[in-house]
């Protein structure tokens, strides 16, 4: 079975499912996963894990983003983005903010921010998804979470258009990042109303948009040729910290054994590499100190 994990360019008018179904026929298994969903209206990089490299697809997906989006000001709709109904219009006249305003506002944005997840999202509240209240007409209680936002900063000139204002960013940030939220927070920190009205990502995973295959190329390789394509899960693991430990370690590591802290200290999420190949992932051990033990062993 082939395994490992290759970064495909989802297009616009597909829901993420959508791709791995594809996929499944592409590849001849049923063992493949995608690495965080992308909005059917949004393009770009959706890493997808095949085979035993779904066991990493966690740790692909809690690595870093980056995205393009376009922010209109002046429009609110229910979806934070432009495939919502509108439901305000506020004026904003020509020059009502200048770049330098703009740009003091994304950097406000920056570092450790709360965001209160969208109506229209995934986000489970007592058991349902909030998408599913919305579609019934309900409005609930959100919790606010805490997200990074590593970057951001402004790609084009800002555009005055029939009392609209729109101009593009360019955001890296982590896990659970809404950037239609995000938008809408650039918004009211300008003190008026606004959207997401285009995004494609970029980044995801450590793997580029340049990077990324198509569907149709995919489709159109040879079955044989395709395990070329597909990188070792290691790949998925680049943001970890990583320590190449002995043999006599390597064999305890794949029984899943506890081991003694090492130095430098382990204090995080660490992968564990024996002749350049992923063994396991250790963690400390909350209840023993001096100890770390098994986060997942690649066996």
């Amino acid at each position: 079975m082939m395994e490992g994990i290759i970064p495909v360019n989802k297009p616009r008018g597909m829901t993420s499912h959508d791709v791995v179904f594809k996929l499944r026929k592409i590849f001849k298994t049923k063992k493949i996963g995608h690495t965080g969903t992308l909005d059917p209206e949004v393009d770009g990089v959706l890493p997808i894990c095949v085979g035993k490299a779904t066991r990493v697809a966690d740790y692909v997906m809690n690595s870093g983003k980056t995205y393009i989006a376009e922010v209109t000001l002046g429009v609110q709709t229910t979806t934070e983005d432009a495939h919502g109904e509108v439901v305000q219009k506020v004026p904003v006249l020509k020059d009502a903010f200048n770049e330098a305003i703009i740009d003091e506002v994304l950097l406000q944005l920056t570092g450790v921010i709360d965001q209160t997840p969208p109506m229209y999202s995934a986000v489970k509240v007592n058991g349902r998804k909030l998408y599913e209240y919305a579609r019934n007409g309900e409005t609930i209680e959100r919790p606010s979470r805490k997200v990074e936002i590593y970057e951001i900063r402004r790609l084009s000139d800002v555009t005055f258009v029939d009392e609209v204002c729109k101009f593009k960013i360019e955001v890296s940030c982590g896990k659970g990042t809404y950037i239609r939220t995000l938008a809408t927070q650039i918004a009211d920190a300008l003190g008026t109303i606004g959207h997401m009205s285009d995004l494609t990502r970029i980044a995801s995973g450590g793997f580029k948009v340049e990077e990324s295959y198509t569907l149709e190329t995919l489709q159109n390789t040879e079955y044989e040729a395709l395990a070329e394509l597909l990188l070792p899960i290691e790949h998925g693991l680049q943001h970890l910290p990583r320590v190449e430990v002995d043999e006599n370690i390597a064999q305890k590591i794949l029984w899943g054994q506890k081991l003694k802290q090492m130095s430098p200290k382990i204090e995080e999420e660490t992968a564990m590499f024996y002749n350049d190949k992923v063994l396991a992932i250790y963690m400390p051990d909350e209840k023993h100190p001096g100890l770390i033990k098994a986060r997942k062993v690649f066996n």
